[in-house]
């Protein structure tokens, strides 16, 4: 492992990357401009889980706390295989990071250039983009289809055109809730370009119901320029701990360690690997839950005539019918803090799923501001 001092003379021009913000930073910002926020406040604006961590989790961090004054940099080893192991793969193909943003905002620094762009579309998660324009990359943003799904050859046209770069996808996309079929991101996979790497942000890909839909993982498994971040913030509840991981080719995760810290926070570390014990229980009763609140209120949408994209992640945008902005300004001062403007979809609301009791606020709320 690098020492702190080894790992910032690394970072050179990416040091100006630090300042670079999570989904929950992006969110709390946009929340903090409204003056009058309620105690109570009902948070639906970073995609969070109100569910928490997992009970294994909160024993396992309750048990380490005492002992937190060392780095643990001995048990690192363990918790890579444990973690590489839960998707099947070996240690050398993954790299952890702080949530998934570490791993995303380094395999930008790593796999642009001044030449080569970041190929994107239009809305998605602002990190990466941010990031590439903070490095002076060039950033290319496509447009959605109609149906906000990406379309996957006009990235690859555009990685072509440019001799090369990094395409991200996000899928469930963020902020549409919309995915990628397995079909697409296969033609995609097998049409790259020369000096391009996929890199595929499955943050919500376990919300998925959809049979169309998998992970990218297995082409990581066969070798290919694909890189895939996953994140221990969405359905397994661990926000606030900032744990993830990015899985790759052995030689695609040597540069990525480069730019890495290469650990988490030993508390993180130890709730992770706790409920990768139990994980196929947790996924499964954690996206029930999600589902049943879901269709609960894409239900009460539709017998309201509102329009919406069909969400495939935990959170979903509804197209309001008029600037959503008013939206946003007017639910905090009734306790409920929406997601932020993502334009070009200026009519679109983007609620995060939240408790069966935090809905009902939200529908309430909601409804008195889309009323007038």
């Amino acid at each position: 492992m690098p020492s702190r001092r080894t790992f910032f003379a690394q970072m050179g021009a990416a040091a100006a990357v630090a300042r670079l913000l999570p989904e929950a930073a992006y969110a709390q910002r946009a929340a903090s401009k409204s003056t009058s926020l309620a105690k109570d406040m009902v948070w639906l604006n970073a995609n969070e889980n109100p569910a928490g961590p997992p009970a294994v989790s909160l024993d396992a961090i309750r048990e380490v706390l005492p002992f937190t004054g060392r780095y643990h940099y001995n048990e690192f080893g363990e918790v890579y295989a444990a973690v590489a192991k839960s998707e099947g793969l070996a240690p050398n193909q993954i790299v952890l990071g702080s949530g998934s943003s570490e791993v995303l905002h380094t395999a930008v620094d790593l796999f642009t250039t001044s030449t080569r762009p970041l190929i994107t579309v239009n809305p998605a998660y602002e990190g990466p983009r941010d990031c590439a324009r903070v490095l002076g990359r060039p950033v290319v943003q496509t447009k959605l289809r109609d149906d906000y799904t990406a379309d996957v050859h006009v990235l690859a046209a555009e990685a072509e055109k440019a001799g090369g770069g990094l395409i991200y996808l996000c899928n469930p996309n963020n902020p549409t809730s919309a995915v990628t079929s397995s079909t697409d991101i296969d033609w995609l996979v097998n049409h790259l370009p020369a000096n391009t790497i996929l890199l595929v942000d499955e943050a919500y890909i376990h919300f998925v119901e959809r049979n169309d839909v998998q992970s990218a993982l297995p082409y990581v498994h066969q070798g290919k320029n694909v890189i895939v971040t996953r994140s221990f913030s969405k359905i397994y509840g661990m926000a606030g701990l900032r744990a993830g991981f990015a899985a790759g080719k052995p030689e695609l995760i040597a540069k990525l360690e480069s730019l890495s810290l290469n650990v988490i926070s030993i508390v993180a570390a130890r709730a992770v690997v706790s409920a990768l014990a139990d994980r196929d229980n947790i996924l499964r009763d954690r996206k029930s839950a999600l589902v049943k609140t879901r269709r609960e209120l894409t239900t009460w949408l539709r017998e309201r005539n509102l329009k919406f994209i069909e969400p495939n992640a935990n959170f979903l945008m509804i197209d309001v019918g008029r600037n959503a902005r008013e939206f946003i300004t007017a639910l905090p001062k009734l306790g409920v803090a929406p997601g932020r403007p993502f334009p070009p979809l200026d009519n679109h609301l983007r609620i995060s799923i939240g408790t069966d009791q935090d809905m009902a606020k939200f529908r309430e709320a909601f409804w008195k501001v889309y009323k007038g």
